[in-house]
């Protein structure tokens, strides 16, 4: 816990609301949409393709090597991913799962029909698609992510379509704190027409950086760009200064070792990774104007800017998006959810159907089924005070993370997750996988051994594909899941470990390794 959810708590003791509803409730909603609307800032010193920075003089930032001269830009938004600033809407429920089952709800999930969904995931992804009656086909992972395949995904709409039948939505689950490619897949679901749902309830506090193109405008008679632009072609901006190796720093920025832009006031090392510092967590990473911040890419032969990447949280993009306050979750309600969606109209349903579907009247008087969902004003007073507290979590889970690869550094047989260039992630969980060729014995060898000296690790997800109450369903793929079960685990974690706690892990791995 943190240092405000005790007082928050006493509020709703104080004031006697402890219904599942009330001024707590409401708050966490808005101030929830707050976070997500304006995702945790990645630290300003990494780009989505983890290269180094400079900025635009427009508040953007751009890539390393390229030009911020020769044309001014602005930014071209289209209806996949909405417009900035977009307003977003949030319902407070019991819990992550009741969640995804009003969204299926609110698509109008009907009893057989398909529903896409990743096999590599926790079962309450899936278990809503069968209370609705439908039947899920699930979707292989990538291994750039772990979560999935967009080429998979484009395989069985491919297939489906070509049998006349789509599948009613496809839920997207951001794993172990990595977003997905939001890009390839909300563009693929955009053009089959099918409904995006994202379960995002392992990645709160992480970041996707969305492509958006650019238009490009030049001086008609210079040809030169925005008169921001230095007298060195137009390679460096208003404010900005080079480093020694050529690129570009805004004012007060610095290094890190490995090349990486560091703004003034963030004291990240280089092992530490990017770093959110509170006033980041607060300003979400805006400008001073308002705006995000924003990472350009340029044409590698003409230098001009080809797209932007902005950072926006997962569970943003789709129709319907839902998170988890769970007791092993990032931040948490002890028990909890939220559902969130750009469309207001769903939102003020989801609450409609999550108080027992009670229609307006002054008698008790219901034209649907309905559901006991709505969250109490106690564990969303909670709720409220675990959300000041979220960049410190995810600075946490990172730094564990990171103490554990540099152990691990010169071990052979062990890799981590990888943390895939389009965003960054929050590390929730740490996981590895085991290459007994290499390492000397396999996972389930070395997860034993760690619960003798009681410590717990434990598998990534089993597969949907692979357990018992889903046989039978359909499968994109799958050996890529396989796989990562097989040889995948998932390391003591938690935001409160102790650099003697993580050196326990440490030696209890490497006590199992087996020179050869």
């Amino acid at each position: 816990m943190g240092p405000d959810e005790l007082s928050l708590v006493q509020d709703a003791f104080a004031t006697n609301w402890i219904a599942p509803l009330g001024p707590h409730v409401d708050k966490f909603e808005s101030e929830f949409v707050d976070v997500i609307r304006a995702p945790l800032s990645a630290g300003a010193g990494r780009t989505a393709e983890g290269g180094g920075q400079a900025t635009d003089g427009a508040g953007r930032t751009a890539e390393g090597g390229g030009r911020t001269g020769g044309g001014s830009f602005s930014v071209t938004r289209d209806s996949l991913f909405g417009a900035a600033g977009a307003p977003m809407y949030a319902a407070a429920l019991s819990s992550g799962t009741a969640a995804l089952h009003l969204a299926l709800r609110l698509i109008g999930l009907q009893r057989g029909d398909e529903v896409f969904v990743s096999t590599l995931t926790f079962s309450a992804s899936v278990n809503p698609i069968a209370y609705e009656g439908g039947r899920p086909v699930f979707i292989d992972s990538d291994r750039t992510s772990w979560n999935m395949d967009p080429a998979r995904l484009e395989e069985a709409l491919k297939d489906r379509a070509a049998k006349g039948r789509l599948p009613k939505a496809v839920i997207l689950v951001h794993l172990y704190g990595q977003s997905a490619d939001l890009d390839a897949i909300a563009g693929l679901c955009a053009q089959y027409g099918v409904p995006l749902i994202e379960d995002a309830a392992e990645a709160l506090g992480a970041i996707y950086y969305r492509k958006l193109p650019l238009s490009v405008t030049r001086d008609p008679l210079s040809g030169d760009g925005d008169a921001g632009a230095a007298d060195d072609g137009g390679r460096t901006t208003e404010g900005g200064r080079r480093t020694e190796d050529g690129r570009l720093m805004t004012e007060g920025g610095r290094r890190t070792e490995d090349g990486r832009l560091m703004t003034e006031g963030d004291h990240r090392t280089a092992e530490d990774g990017p770093h959110i510092t509170p006033a980041a967590h607060a300003a979400g990473g805006a400008l001073s104007d308002g705006r995000k911040s924003l990472s350009v890419t340029r044409d590698s032969l003409s230098g001009a800017p080809a797209a932007v990447r902005e950072p926006i949280a997962p569970g943003t993009v789709g129709r319907l998006g839902i998170f988890s306050f769970n007791g092993n979750k990032i931040i948490t309600t002890s028990g909890g959810g939220m559902l969130v969606s750009a469309d207001k109209a769903l939102i003020d349903k989801a609450r409609f159907l999550a108080t027992q579907a009670r229609d307006p009247a002054p008698h008790y008087q219901h034209s649907e089924i309905g559901f006991n969902y709505r969250m109490s004003n106690v564990l969303a007073a909670i709720g409220r005070g675990q959300l000041r507290v979220l960049a410190d979590r995810v600075n946490a889970r990172r730094a564990n993370c990171a103490f554990y690869q540099a152990a691990f550094a010169d071990l052979p047989g062990i890799e981590f997750m990888p943390e895939a260039a389009f965003g960054r992630c929050t590390r929730w969980l740490t996981c590895i996988t085991v290459d007994p060729a290499k390492f000397g014995c396999d996972r389930e060898a070395l997860r034993e051994a760690l619960l003798k000296e009681n410590i717990e690790a434990r598998p990534v997800w089993k597969p949907m594909h692979q357990q018992p109450v889903f046989a039978g369903c359909d499968t994109f793929g799958g050996e890529v899941a396989d796989d990562l079960f097989a040889r995948g685990l998932c390391l003591p974690s938690g935001s409160n470990l102790t650099r003697a706690d993580l050196e326990r892990v440490v030696a209890g791995v490497k006590s199992l390794f087996v020179k050869r």
